[in-house]
């Protein structure tokens, strides 16, 4: 059952203020939620991983493109200033996560932090079930990626970096644009660009392996920041980057249209022509397997640009949600052994 918070804790207020920046205008509106549970399954051959972990319902990034955007209108909100500012907290997230890897049905596979919203979004700095997921896995050795577009993935840095020994972890920072303004007008509640470009640099250092991804790409937006995107990620520590056609389906291409139209009305009009160019017609295809690429020369040009900048700058390409394998999962308690031996 998800009940209101009259009076939600306030994360730029405190310790936590030099992850967050400046606050925003208003406060969300804040529920909490006892959830029934907290692994998504994914059946979609478009998206690399079967389980997700989302804590958070909504996202106060306000990232106008979200493709999981629709999903607050099964709560009976908008996919608009309600995605941002309606927000619900899955309280129990860690507790199901426990139950959920105490089952014998469960084997160990990899787990996509934000296959929904963003588990790293400002409302982690006070409620921190991203984290206490995340020592969860660790505790089991759960195989994870985590993607995020939130710089308060640095606090957890040391946490990412033992499952990354342990369990194959791997983070991917999303940074679709390598200007601030543009960064801004379509993500006006996501940390900085150069924040999470440091993000990289702190994650691997700590020996996380650490991937960048041009998500989405935006045609006749920011398809010409693909090197300047690449050549910062390689001399901050990635190893790997990844790009996805921009996806706009059911209530987010108004949403998006809006938005663009009112930040950068010069480039509205050529976006959506270059969309409908790469989509055979269509702005946003719904398709399994074309849902997030696209077709044609122009695409193709896109592609092999990505791919060219990967080689010159020693870049694994494609790697959305690497470490298939034999899993790392075990049981506490199974005759393995502590983790952390006194």
């Amino acid at each position: 059952m998800i009940r209101p918070v009259s009076n939600p804790p306030n994360p730029w207020q405190g310790a936590h203020v030099e992850w967050l920046g400046e606050p925003p205008p208003a406060l969300p509106e804040l529920h909490e939620e006892q959830a029934s549970s907290i692994l998504s399954r994914n059946d979609s051959p478009d998206l690399p991983f079967r389980w997700s972990l989302n804590p958070y319902r909504g996202c106060h990034h306000g990232c106008a493109y979200c493709y999981a955007r629709t999903t607050h209108e099964y709560l009976g909100w908008g996919a608009g200033t309600d995605f941002e500012k309606r927000l619900v907290v899955k309280s129990n997230a860690a507790q199901l996560l426990a139950a959920a890897f105490a089952r014998k049905s469960w084997v160990g596979e990899r787990i996509a932090f934000s296959g929904g919203t963003d588990c790293y979004q400002p409302l982690e700095a006070d409620y921190g079930l991203t984290r206490a997921c995340l020592a969860v896995c660790l505790e089991h050795r759960n195989p994870v990626v985590v993607l995020t577009k939130g710089a308060l993935v640095r606090r957890d840095a040391e946490l990412l970096g033992a499952l990354a020994r342990e369990a194959r972890a791997t983070v991917q920072i999303s940074i679709p644009f390598a200007d601030q303004p543009s960064a801004g007008a379509l993500e006006p509640g996501a940390s900085s660009v150069a924040a999470r470009f440091d993000a990289i640099r702190v994650l691997a250092e700590q020996g996380v392996p650490v991937g960048l991804a041009i998500a989405p790409l935006i045609p006749g937006l920011n398809d010409s920041q693909v090197p300047e995107l690449l050549e910062r990620a390689a001399a901050a520590g990635a190893g790997s980057a990844w790009t996805i056609l921009l996806r706009l389906p059911g209530s987010v291409r108004p949403v998006f249209e809006q938005r663009l139209q009112e930040a950068l009305p010069g480039r509205a009009r050529a976006v959506m022509s270059a969309l409908r160019e790469m989509g055979d017609g269509r702005v946003s295809r719904a398709g399994f397997g074309q849902r997030m690429v696209g077709s044609g020369p122009r695409w193709q040009a896109l592609e092999d640009l990505f791919a060219l900048h990967c080689r010159r700058l020693g870049l694994s390409p494609g790697e959305r949600a690497p470490n298939d394998g034999p899993t790392t999962f075990r049981r506490p308690g199974d005759g393995q052994g502590e983790l952390f031996a006194p």
